[in-house]
């Protein structure tokens, strides 16, 4: 295999990615009876943990107890409670800390609010999140939603209708520590995420047939006292078993059920 293949399966993922959000988000307008027509009518300041082990989502087994019989499960283990948001600046939540769980809830809060069919405002949510170390990061993500976008029929740039809403709900969480060069061990971490997604419409229309238990990862950077997003790691992350909540093979690949705190 040459030097190029790791970049060749980053860049065929990509694709298949954008061609199954598509169908996804097609799916998820017209079963709302959101068709593209309708679319168009209108310790924050502390060092990572250095001890961070490499699966830094693996949590402590369950207590002992009827739900602890059998092979753990994420269903079955402790869960990772996210650290709470300590600020919020455009659009995106902060102040989480130096840790793994604060790595975690970065990117799941950021996922949870991130604009992902409004390019204007996710390039203000990118721009904020983005390490200065990635220049091209905020560019590349917004190509994407223009490219989804279009795919959909609507317009390259721009928002949707204030009626119409997408709410995201991340359950599960694998994450895992990089070993970057010239970083110290815990300033890098590649989180997956498990999350539904699913629409409401005018007059509390419901969606039907919403988007379940599909995933997508992210890099994080601990720089200038804050989780950043990068791409600049990209070929040092990994692939994760399927997530299921039931699945023995899936917690011993690190996947854990995630709670929001409160």
């Amino acid at each position: 295999m040459s030097v190029d293949a790791p970049n060749g399966l980053k860049a065929r993922r990509a694709r298949l990615i954008l061609a199954a959000v598509v169908i996804a988000v097609a799916a998820l307008l017209v079963a709302g009876g959101f068709t593209a027509a309708t679319l168009m009518r209108d310790d924050p300041k502390g060092k990572p943990q250095a001890e961070a082990k490499a699966s830094a989502s693996a949590p402590a087994p369950a207590s002992s107890g009827a739900s602890s019989a059998g092979p753990m499960t994420p269903e079955k283990g402790k869960k990772i409670v996210l650290s709470p948001r300590t600020g919020q600046k455009d659009g995106v939540s902060t102040g989480f800390p130096a840790s793994p769980v604060g790595g975690i809830s970065a990117a799941v809060y950021f996922w949870e609010e991130y604009a992902w069919l409004d390019d204007e405002k996710a390039r203000q949510q990118l721009t904020a999140v983005a390490s200065k170390d990635a220049p091209a990061y905020v560019d590349k993500r917004v190509s994407e939603i223009r490219k989804m976008r279009e795919a959909l029929g609507l317009p390259p740039s721009g928002g949707i209708p204030a009626d119409i809403n997408f709410n995201t709900a991340v359950h599960a969480a694998r994450a895992k520590t990089l070993n970057a060069p010239g970083l110290p061990v815990g300033y890098v971490m590649q989180v997956w995420l498990s999350y539904d997604r699913f629409a409401t419409g005018p007059k509390g229309g419901r969606d039907e047939n919403p988007l379940r238990g599909d995933t997508v990862d992210f890099i994080v950077k601990w720089q200038d006292g804050a989780w950043k997003f990068t791409d600049e790691f990209d070929s040092l992350g990994d692939f994760p078993v399927a997530y299921e909540p039931t699945s023995r093979f899936a917690w011993n690949d690190g996947w854990a059920q995630v709670r929001h705190a409160g």
